[in-house]
C-alpha cells in the first residue's frame, strides 16, 4: 500500500469514526477522540484512562460509565473514538517527525 493509500484509509477511518452513524452524537465522538472533557466524570475519567494508560481500564471504569446512564453500544463507541484519536495524533507525530528527519538530511 502506498503511502497516499495508507494516509487516504487512515483519514477515512477519522471522518467514519466522527461523522458515520452512531448510537452517540457527533458531539460526544468529538470529546472522547480528543479527549476534552464534558462527558460527565464517569465518561471523562474512562475515556481519559483510555487514552493515558488503557491497560488500567477495569470492569470497575466500564461500570461506573455504564451507571452514567450509558448503554453498551454508546460506550464502545466512545472508548473507539478515544482510541483512535489517540492514534491519529501519534500517527500525525510520526508523520511530521519524519518529515522533519527527511528535510534535515537533504
Amino acid at each position: 500500500m502506498a503511502d497516499d493509500d495508507k494516509r487516504a484509509a487512515h483519514q477515512a477511518l477519522v471522518h467514519r469514526v466522527l461523522s458515520g452513524d452512531g448510537k452517540t452524537s457527533a458531539e460526544q465522538r468529538a470529546l472522547a477522540f480528543g479527549n476534552d472533557g464534558g462527558l460527565g466524570p464517569a465518561l471523562d475519567a474512562l475515556i481519559d484512562k483510555v487514552v493515558t494508560t488503557p491497560a488500567q481500564v477495569s470492569e470497575a471504569d466500564l461500570a461506573a460509565a455504564k451507571a452514567s446512564g450509558c448503554t453498551e453500544d454508546e460506550l464502545f463507541e466512545l472508548v473507539v473514538c478515544a482510541a483512535v484519536g489517540t492514534s491519529a495524533r501519534l500517527y500525525d507525530a510520526g508523520l511530521a517527525a519524519l518529515a522533519e528527519a527527511t528535510a534535515e538530511e537533504a
